[in-house]
């Protein structure tokens, strides 16, 4: 095995401070696909091969908001459109529009199903958007430039996003000359809170919006009663109890086997890391990141809990296999059988990597309260520390987190009531074995206002991905459930212009 340095300080109490604070500052990730295990490049290698995608740049503002000098600078937008379908202006055909999330468009254009699986029913004019700061869409000239510090990473944040999608959106009707075609947002995970809010603050741009896995709710304000990792342990207890009580167990042998004489060496070797364990928290974060990926991204048949936990059961009680080479085993089981494995993906992190740390993992506004809490019985208890989460992001870039400040604008407390007063159009659809559906909406607000989920089964954003000829029974319904709502708000919006006498 390899190893090259990855520690964050040569200052051992730097090191001590840097794990403290990361351990109360870890936020699962959010995205449609499990990519970040794998610390995948920011765009895929293989390009999606459809000749009826054109891919287009929007000269965007860089900030919406102001009017300084440099809000008037301006960047190139990436975004594709698909008219295959489309039947057109005069028919006022709808539009579906995905708002891309933490990711580049690319990878988005190769997993999201649902635009390109309904657009010939919706005759549709399909539209994606990547989202700043991701991919391709880098403010500033280069990514090196807009990622370098707080100076330009304060234009990355949701705000800003919304407006960038309002923008192109408008650019694209009066591109196509469909003033009174209906747009209908959709987006999975952080993108679902963005179509959600999108259908909230441009209802005159949006007619509706499908918000897939969309933890809006799991903030300071509206935090849930059992958290993220509460369903994590469910789901595993529920896949195998011997595969719960040997992850139990493991955590104390880690710790066992770190406080011998060259410990953490011992566990480099045992592990396969790609560089030497600071601590034993490095393996610990390490494997209760595969397990939280394992069952939010639960799709199989190589990426599944099953998999997962039929490795470490592998072997029968009275094995000699020790407790720890069984947790590897489930490691590889998820990962693939690697040279080496990646214990610290953000020792050298891709650019979309860097943009997700800005705006979630550890600073501004995503500030989603997720520890190990004592319901969380699969993992030792780590509550969420609101104090240490704010010290490590002013120690890091100089700026203080804003935890409260998305539910200030987005207004999302009391959702049931408000809502009910003055939402409309908004599917929330979750799967209830996502550790993420803790944050969603999953019951009807109202007639128009609904929630879609799936019982003990669903993992984060199925309902968006491609279709597949194995899909269960309860996912082809769910999705066919979902357009028929779609095509309810389309028709009822046809027939409201017909009412009115408005033509294109």
């Amino acid at each position: 095995v390899s190893y090259v340095s990855n520690s964050p300080s040569t200052d051992i109490l730097n090191i001590v401070i840097f794990f403290i604070t990361l351990a109360h500052c870890k936020i699962p990730r959010l995205g449609i696909s499990p990519k970040m295990l794998k610390n995948e490049p920011d765009s895929p290698t293989q390009k999606l091969n459809d000749p009826d995608l054109k891919m287009f740049y929007f000269n965007q503002n860089l900030d919406h908001f102001t009017f300084t000098p440099k809000s008037y600078m301006t960047f190139q937008q990436r975004y594709a459109i698909d008219s295959k379908h489309w039947a057109g202006a005069k028919d006022n055909a709808p539009i579906l529009a995905f708002l891309g999330e933490e990711s580049s468009l690319d990878s988005d254009l190769s997993a999201i199903g649902f635009l390109r699986d309904n657009g010939p029913r919706l005759k549709a004019l399909l539209v994606y958007i990547e989202h700043r700061y991701y991919g391709k869409t880098m403010p500033f000239g280069s990514a090196e430039e807009a990622l370098k510090n707080a100076s330009t990473l304060g234009y990355l944040n949701a705000a800003q996003a919304l407006a960038d999608y309002a923008s192109i959106l408008l650019h694209v009707k009066e591109k196509y000359s469909t003033k009174h075609s209906p747009i209908i947002v959709i987006g999975g995970s952080y993108g679902g809170m963005l179509a959600a809010w999108f259908r909230l603050k441009y209802p005159h741009i949006a007619l509706g919006a499908l918000a897939s896995s969309a933890p809006l709710l799991y903030f300071e304000d509206t935090r849930p009663k059992f958290g993220y990792y509460y369903i994590v342990t469910k789901v595993i207890k529920g896949t195998s109890e011997r595969c719960y009580n040997m992850i139990r167990k493991s955590w104390k042998e880690i710790d066992r086997v770190a406080a011998k004489p060259n410990g953490l060496l011992i566990l480099s070797k045992q592990f396969k890391t790609c560089a030497p364990l600071n601590a034993s928290f490095d393996i610990k974060d390490f494997l209760s990141t595969i397990y939280a990926e394992a069952v939010q991204y639960n799709r199989g048949p190589s990426y599944s809990v099953t998999n997962v936990c039929n490795a470490i059961d592998n072997n029968p009680p009275n094995s000699k296999k020790g407790l720890l080479d069984r947790i590897f085993a489930g490691a590889v089981a998820l990962l693939g059988n690697q040279s080496c494995y990646d214990t610290n993906m953000f020792a050298h992190p891709t650019n979309n990597n860097k943009a997700w740390r800005w705006q979630a993992r550890k600073f501004t506004e995503i500030v989603m309260p997720v520890g190990y809490d004592k319901q969380d019985t699969m993992f030792p208890t780590t509550p969420f520390n609101m104090t240490s989460y704010i010290e490590g992001c002013k120690a890091d870039y100089g700026v203080t987190p804003r935890p409260h400040w998305i539910t200030t604008y987005f207004g999302i407390q009391d959702v049931k009531l408000i809502l009910r007063k003055f939402g409309s159009n908004i599917i929330f659809s979750n799967g209830l074995s996502d550790p993420y559906s803790v944050g969603g909406v999953l019951e009807d607000i109202s007639d128009s206002v609904v929630a879609i989920k799936s019982n003990n089964a669903g993992s984060h954003c199925q309902d968006i991905v491609m279709k597949m000829k194995g899909d269960p029974e309860w996912l082809v319904m769910q999705r066919d459930k979902e357009i028929k709502i779609i095509e309810s708000w389309i028709s009822t919006y046809q027939k409201d212009l017909k009412a009115l006498n408005i033509s294109i």
